[in-house]
């Protein structure tokens, strides 16, 4: 009785603070309270648009994002989850700025899934490309028609994976991702992921092609630390940090403090602050590979 009335008291206090988690308006789920997404969701992003050399060639980047909305916390609450708009869309941004076509998919071919309460409202970079997109966010392919298509002439000569917790929901499990991850390595193309992204290497399991590698991914303190403010309804099911560094990756940032981290053609971002360095740097990596394999298909090239 005591508990429950002390659970009351704390809950109250919570909301007079604007640090209790809110339900969602059209889910069952619960989104960051007001003060969580007024420090941790800024109204516009680090986007700065760069005047790349343009790519005219046929090869395509793949995209894949994650269908799932709520992650299941350790005490049973829902968060309303996605792929991060930051974090999707920057870096998507500068792949079409210079010139790349993409092809979406989630594990079944259902509508990607985005956080849209951590939309950066006053960005007009982001909303207008968002908007422009829609469609193609509404009909990407699934992981298995791929999978299942990838021989030496693919198409693809870069894999972006982006963030959000919603990374963390089936694409850890997906043995068609996992082939995907093994051909992208196997090719010697781009892995690109960022923040909670880096949960789909876990998909390869003991066959980890990267191990070794050191990356950034979104820190486990942070995570811990989150429902404290109201950013996450209950403690996370299970740490990111704790089991990439178990399959052999190797972490390098400490913060969430916008690191990026390229190692051989894994490139890695730590969080949303980074997405707009992470974009641009595989962009320029991206231009640059293909250069060399393709020296007739950039504009200006001789």
């Amino acid at each position: 009785m005591a508990e429950a009335t002390e659970n009351k008291i704390g809950a109250k206090i919570r909301t007079v603070l604007r640090i209790a988690p809110h339900p969602e308006q059209d889910g069952d789920g619960f989104i960051p309270s007001s003060f969580s997404r007024m420090v941790a969701v800024p109204a516009n992003t680090h986007y700065n648009p760069h005047d790349y050399e343009k790519y005219t060639g046929k090869k395509k980047i793949l995209v894949i994002c994650t269908e799932e909305r709520y992650l299941t916390m350790a005490n049973d609450k829902d968060f309303s989850t996605g792929n991060h708009p930051v974090e999707t869309l920057l870096p998507m941004m500068h792949f079409a700025q210079a010139g790349f076509e993409m092809e979406l998919c989630t594990p079944t071919g259902d509508p990607v899934q985005f956080e849209m309460w951590a939309m950066p409202e006053r960005d007009e970079h982001v909303a207008e490309y968002y908007k422009a997109n829609f469609g193609k966010f509404q009909e990407p392919k699934s992981l298995h028609s791929v999978a299942v298509s990838l021989n030496n002439d693919s198409p693809y000569i870069a894999v972006f994976i982006p963030g959000g917790h919603g990374a963390m929901l089936s694409l850890p499990e997906d043995e068609d991702l996992a082939k995907i991850i093994q051909w992208t390595k196997k090719q010697d193309i781009y892995l690109i992921t960022l923040c909670h992204g880096p949960a789909a290497l876990l998909s390869t399991k003991d066959a980890n092609p990267y191990k070794g590698y050191s990356i950034c991914a979104f820190p486990d303190s942070v995570d811990k630390m989150a429902p404290k403010i109201g950013y996450l309804p209950g403690p996370m099911p299970w740490c990111l940090g704790e089991k990439l560094t178990a399959a052999g990756f190797k972490i390098v940032n400490k913060r969430a403090n916008g690191m990026v981290k390229k190692d051989r053609k894994l490139v890695t971002g730590s969080d949303p602050k980074s997405a707009n360095a992470l974009g641009k740097l595989a962009t320029d990596c991206i231009l640059a590979e293909l250069k060399d394999r393709e020296p007739p298909t950039l504009d200006g090239a001789e």
